[in-house]
């Protein structure tokens, strides 16, 4: 069965999104692989390869504090602790993409996925935030210059994709992921909704498509 992998990346987000809000709150009956399971359920027919978001959030999760080390010196003038959780989240995912499954997801796909879920589920700024941090590490490893990652193009992998796009934000209401099913994801404890504080500039890098 064809994967749906920004699905999967949805759900990736929804669930390291409510696991740190839980977490935050005291909430020690939060565990990861309950929370996934939980999100992944309704949609595991639309989803197709559920591994991929149990592996890319357990890796996420496992290297949160190495990935807050590397994303900080990217956005200099934000403390990661400052980010909205929404945009910390999409980062460490996009940063964990990008340097850690750079053979298997091609860098351009990873950044415009992210940009796509900061379009989605972050503030007005979020996007530009993101596409400046992860172009700036791009460059870093020794990306091209030109890349632009704020296309909506999606990702192009060995199996083929499915053409859902995330839900468009609404400014009155918290925005839950959708499947191809055409029902939103619960997102139990916590949903995802436009943070407050939104960075609006992450450096020098953040003004500029990648």
């Amino acid at each position: 069965m064809a994967s749906n992998r920004h699905l999967g990346r949805i759900i990736s987000l929804q669930s390291l999104y409510e696991y740190e809000f839980r977490s935050a709150a005291g909430d020690q009956t939060a565990e990861i692989d309950t929370i996934v399971a939980k999100n992944i359920e309704p949609y595991s027919k639309a989803l197709g390869d559920t591994e991929f978001v149990r592996d890319l959030t357990q890796g996420v999760l496992a290297e949160v504090g190495q990935l807050d080390e590397e994303l900080q010196p990217l956005a200099p003038e934000w403390p990661i602790s400052s980010i909205a959780a929404i945009d910390r989240n999409i980062l460490r995912i996009g940063l964990f993409e990008l340097t850690r499954r750079a053979n298997m997801v091609p860098p351009k796909v990873v950044i415009n996925e992210a940009v796509e879920l900061a379009k989605a589920f972050g503030a007005d700024n979020s996007s530009k935030f993101v596409n400046g941090v992860l172009g700036t590490a791009f460059r870093n490893m020794g990306g091209e210059e030109g890349t632009h990652a704020e296309s909506t193009t999606q990702e192009s992998e060995s199996q083929s994709e499915s053409d859902e796009k995330p839900a468009k934000r609404s400014k009155s209401k918290s925005r839950k992921p959708k499947s191809t099913e055409g029902k939103s994801v619960d997102a139990a404890a916590t949903d995802i909704s436009e943070p407050a504080g939104e960075p609006e500039d992450s450096g020098s890098d953040s003004d500029q498509t990648v």
